[in-house]
């Protein structure tokens, strides 16, 4: 997997105080029921068993192996003062099919 942050969410990142054992985590808000949405977020958590490290210019983010399976290969975060951490695409999915006779 191929990470990238942006100018601003690599400066949001440096000014974050973390406490010891906390981390950047990606990860992943599933809903629905039919069909399926996926937002995904940075959180900051401890590590998991399993986790995966992605690094980018001296940062170190996890993802947990539920997470990954739902991301791109390449993945971008960014970081906007009103909605924070924004992580990759989220996406919809209406895989409910009907038929009418």
């Amino acid at each position: 997997m191929l990470l990238t942050l942006t100018e601003a969410a690599s400066k949001q990142l440096k000014t974050m105080k973390l406490q010891k054992e906390q981390t950047p985590r990606i990860d992943a808000d599933i809903t629905g029921g039919c069909g399926m949405s996926i937002k995904f977020t940075l959180i900051i958590d401890g590590p998991r068993r399993n986790d995966m490290l992605l690094k980018y210019d001296g940062f170190q983010i996890r993802v947990d192996q539920f997470t990954k399976r739902y991301l791109n290969e390449e993945i971008q975060i960014d970081y906007k003062e009103k909605e924070g951490f924004l992580v990759g695409e989220s996406f919809a999915s209406s895989a409910c099919a009907f038929e009418f006779d």
